[in-house]
């Protein structure tokens, strides 16, 4: 395909964007905006985004994607009340912090499991009932999602690695899928991830 073509299929599905999906977007980059700030805003903003993007992504055959957006959901709730608790002189008991040497590597071990369990269920998947179906650009979006969220919930400086990691693999798959405001909001996703591992390192050498 030639940019040309690339180009005008670009223009094409961006006119073809339904509020729905606008919604998603802009709910999305305004989480990451409070996120990037340390503000529990990050969650319900994020709650809206989750829920519309579970739907969209049943749609259009994004399994993985859904899954994610399931768990996103479940640990925003979980991550709102960690970012919530406060001890008796009102301060925020989580802080932004580095990982340790051992949770790195578990960081690690826990991403290329879930990649290689969802890979092989998102086959079967693709084989059975989901023709549309990436088993191996949704599961490892997923993967380094599931990640990500994790080590968010828990302040960590790493989770923005695992959040770019994720956005370099969204931009293409959403795009295959027509989706393409969704893509360039990856894009978007992409340079704020930037910006929020730099601000959330110079937190955590505070």
């Amino acid at each position: 395909m030639s940019f040309s073509e690339i180009l005008d299929q670009f223009v094409s599905q961006l006119r073809e964007t339904t509020p729905l999906e606008f919604v998603g977007v802009i709910a999305g980059i305004v989480s990451v905006w409070f996120s990037r700030k340390e503000h529990i805003l990050v969650y319900p903003t994020g709650l809206i985004n989750t829920m519309i993007y579970v739907y969209l992504s049943f749609k259009f055959h994004l399994i993985g994607e859904a899954t994610v957006n399931i768990y996103y959901t479940i640990m925003s709730l979980y991550g709102w009340f960690l970012w919530s608790r406060r001890n008796e002189q009102h301060e925020h008991m989580l802080r932004v912090t580095f990982s340790s040497r051992s949770m790195v590597i578990k960081q690690l071990a826990f991403f290329i499991a879930l990649y290689a369990a969802l890979y092989f269920a998102l086959t079967s998947l693709k084989n059975n009932f989901f023709d549309g179906v990436i088993p191996w650009g949704d599961g490892f979006a997923t993967a380094s999602a599931f990640t990500g969220m994790w080590l968010m919930a828990r302040k960590k400086v790493e989770s923005w690695y695992w959040w770019i990691v994720t956005n370099i693999a969204s931009i293409p798959l959403y795009f295959v899928k027509g989706l393409v405001f969704t893509s360039v909001y990856y894009v978007v996703l992409l340079a704020m991830a930037f910006w929020g591992l730099n601000e959330w390192r110079k937190r955590a050498h505070a």
